[in-house]
C-alpha cells in the first residue's frame, strides 16, 4: 500500500497542483471551460456525419446503426486520448519542475498522480458527452454502466504505472519523449478504436488483445455500449498487468528518485 500511503500523505499539494494545472488549462479564454464540453461535442459529431454519409460502417457495426458506431469510435478516442496525453507529457515531466525538485525537498513521485488526475477529469467530462449523445440516441443507459469504476480504476493505476517509468526514462535521456512521438500515433491503429476486435481475423486476435489500451476500450464499450459483461478472462488479464505495471513502475521510480536531481 506504499503508493497509495505517499499519495495520501500528500493529498493537500496533489490538490493545490491539480487545481492550479485546470485553472491555467483555459486561462485567458472567454469561454473558460465549455471548450472542454465544446470539444469532444464537435468530435463526436463529426463522427457521426463523417460516418454517416461519406466513409459508412463496417459490417460488425451495421447492424447498430450509424449513432452507435459513432460512440463506439467515441469511447475508443476517450481511453487511447488519455493515455496519449500522459505518454507524451511524462517523459519531460521532471524537466519541466526541474527547477522546484532541485531547490527543494519535493515528492516528485507526486508529479505522475496529478498529471493523470489532471488528465483523468478532462476524459470524464468526454464520458459525460458520451453519455448525453447515448441517452439521446438510445433513451437508456445500460445497467452495466455501473460496472464502469471497476474498469476505470484498474485502468487509472495502468496509467499511474505508465507515468512513474516513462518520468524515470525520460529523466535520464529526452529521446524518450521523442519516441513516444514517433510511436504514439501507429500505435492507434493496433488499437480497435476506429474497429471492434470481431473486425479482426482470428488468428491475428490474440495478438491484439496484448494491447492493454485495446482490452480497456473493449470493456469499456461492453459496460458503457452493449449492456454486456467484459470476458473474465480478459478482465483478469487486463487487470493483473495493470497492477504489475503500477507497482513495478514505482520500485523503478523510487529506485532512481536520488538519481535525478543529477540528471535532469
Amino acid at each position: 500500500m506504499t503508493p497509495f500511503d505517499n499519495a495520501w500523505h500528500y493529498r493537500e499539494l496533489i490538490r493545490a497542483v491539480v487545481r492550479r494545472e485546470l485553472a491555467v488549462r483555459f486561462r485567458g479564454s472567454i469561454l473558460g471551460w465549455i471548450w472542454a464540453i465544446f470539444g469532444p461535442l464537435v468530435m463526436l459529431s463529426a463522427y457521426t456525419i463523417i460516418f454517416s454519409n461519406a466513409v459508412g460502417v463496417p459490417a460488425s457495426a451495421k447492424g447498430a446503426g450509424v449513432g452507435t458506431y459513432a460512440l463506439s469510435i467515441f469511447t475508443g478516442l476517450i481511453v487511447f486520448n488519455l493515455f496519449s496525453e500522459l505518454a507524451y507529457r511524462s517523459p519531460g515531466m521532471l524537466h519541466e519542475h526541474a527547477g522546484v525538485i532541485k531547490k527543494s525537498i519535493f515528492p516528485s513521485e507526486t508529479l505522475a498522480w496529478t498529471a493523470t488526475i489532471r488528465a483523468a477529469v478532462y476524459a470524464a467530462i468526454s464520458l459525460g458527452v458520451l453519455a448525453v449523445f447515448e441517452l439521446a440516441l438510445t433513451f437508456w443507459l445500460p445497467p452495466t454502466v455501473l460496472l464502469l469504476p471497476f474498469v476505470i480504476g484498474p485502468f487509472f493505476l495502468f496509467l499511474l504505472g505508465t507515468s512513474w517509468f516513462l518520468m524515470a526514462l525520460g529523466s535520464f535521456t529526452r529521446d524518450v519523449a521523442h519516441l513516444m512521438i514517433s510511436i504514439v500515433p501507429v500505435f492507434m491503429f493496433a488499437t480497435p478504436i476506429f474497429y471492434s476486435i470481431e473486425d479482426v481475423p482470428p488468428h491475428l486476435r490474440l495478438y491484439v488483445h496484448f494491447n492493454p489500451i485495446g482490452n480497456y476500450v473493449e470493456m469499456l464499450r461492453d459496460v458503457l455500449l452493449f449492456n454486456r459483461l467484459p470476458s473474465f478472462a480478459l478482465y483478469a488479464g487486463t487487470v493483473g498487468l495493470s497492477l504489475f505495471v503500477f507497482y513495478f513502475s514505482y520500485r523503478f521510480f523510487m529506485q532512481y528518485k536520488a538519481v535525478f536531481v543529477d540528471v535532469i
